[in-house]
């Protein structure tokens, strides 16, 4: 077996850690996690595991009875897509300069100001242009907010956050497979709203938590039993989000082949290869014969013959996998490489010349703003590859030439 197991919580830890270090704060809390009552079978660790808000980046949980808001997180539906060309490398011009500046110019990114001018990008077309493709989601998410007021000052920007890519680890890059074919590579998530949905629910989880006096070794573990009325509203705000989430990123894959198509002269297709995936997100599944809610905080679904996207840092490589379906990690493998350090430590560490070097070769942002987000602040993307072999196969192996940040 493939997988190492960690005792000394309540159910086991299968952890596909071999070769790829864990640090304690992280080994911690999948003990914490390990030991809720309405955990199913056991914890699944992937290789890129570390510590997160509530829950470890990186973990798996199918729960019965229960579920923990915190864990699901706040960036609801957050994942990838990937779309392959007919482009090849050669057709590329040789200052890829411009070609980012494209991307940059189409897909609004950085911070927003209420959903107007951010500090980079533009925004002001957003609404008109998208709301043909959003309003089934504006519609139940009016649903949603007339019953919890508390959001609603987020879903009335929801609309202005279609299509964007926000900050941190978000992006969007243009990448080479091993045939040198062009493919457009991004990752973002439900963006404000989704960020709205879960601290409300967290909150309103931990505020139960208090009222019936129920004590946890940690108080983002707070959960909302099934059956009950907060349980029903929270499923149906993550439903909404996760959706929310894929129509998003659709919308910055459209604007993003644009900006190619603007980029290069040479006319191309969009061929069949196209992925898009979640993985911070729950969904209903059957394990060990049962029907469980599975939390993938970091994690992507690799049930049998699924296409997943497991992305390297923004000068390493991506991966495009399809799923072996192995059921001890209850069919899932990791979402990336998984952070070394903190972003905090990423900036004391690291210099501008540092993170020139680990980008050599790819136009991309080479200023401070982007130094947590180097290379070198992430786990080896080999590493995490090779701790889970028994999970997928490698269909394709992708090198970004562009990179586009928030």
């Amino acid at each position: 077996m493939n997988f190492e197991v960690i005792e000394g919580g309540r159910l086991p830890i299968k952890a596909w850690t071999r070769g790829v270090q864990v640090e304690d704060a992280a080994k911690q809390q999948l003990l914490n996690l390990a030991n809720m009552p309405f955990i199913h079978k056991h914890i699944a660790a992937m290789p890129d595991v570390h510590w997160g808000m509530g829950a470890t980046v990186g973990s798996v949980i199918a729960t019965k009875g229960a579920i923990i808001p915190a864990a699901v997180g706040v960036d609801i539906g957050c994942g990838m897509a990937a779309q392959r060309t007919t482009l090849t490398a050669s057709d590329l011009p040789d200052n890829l300069q411009a070609l980012r500046s494209a991307i940059e110019a189409r897909v609004p990114h950085g911070r927003t100001n209420g959903g107007g001018a951010g500090d980079r990008g533009a925004w002001g077309d957003v609404p008109a242009r998208n709301i043909g493709r959003l309003m089934p989601h504006l519609n139940s998410l009016k649903v949603i907010a007339d019953k919890h007021p508390k959001i609603a000052r987020a879903a009335s920007r929801a609309a202005s956050h279609a299509g964007t890519l926000g900050t941190g680890n978000h992006f969007v890059e243009v990448c080479l497979d091993e045939e040198q074919r062009v493919w457009i590579m991004l990752h973002s998530g439900s963006r404000g709203i989704g960020n709205a949905i879960g601290s409300y629910f967290i909150e309103k989880a931990k505020a139960d938590m208090e009222r019936w006096f129920i004590n946890l070794p940690d108080k983002d573990l707070a959960y909302i039993p099934q059956g009950s009325a907060l349980f029903d509203d929270y499923c149906g705000a993550v439903n909404w989000a996760q959706g929310f989430a894929r129509t998003n990123r659709d919308l910055m894959m459209d604007a993003a082949v644009a900006a190619l198509r603007e980029a290069v002269p040479k006319s191309f297709l969009c061929d069949c290869e196209a992925v898009n995936c979640h993985h911070n997100y729950v969904s209903w599944e059957r394990h060990y014969g049962d029907n469980v809610m599975v939390t993938r905080k970091g994690a992507v679904n690799a049930h049998e013959g699924v296409l997943g996207i497991i992305p390297g840092s923004m000068g390493a490589k991506s991966f495009i996998v399809r799923g072996k379906g192995n059921r001890e990690s209850f069919c899932s493998c990791s979402h990336g490489a998984g952070r070394a350090m903190s972003r905090t430590e990423a900036r004391r560490r690291f210099t501008l010349e540092d993170h020139a070097a680990a980008t050599a070769g790819v136009e991309c942002r080479k200023d401070s703003d982007v130094i947590d987000e180097t290379p070198a602040a992430y786990k080896s993307i080999d590493a995490v590859m090779a701790a889970q072999a028994d999970l997928v196969e490698v269909v394709h192996t992708l090198k970004q030439v562009v990179c586009v940040k928030g």
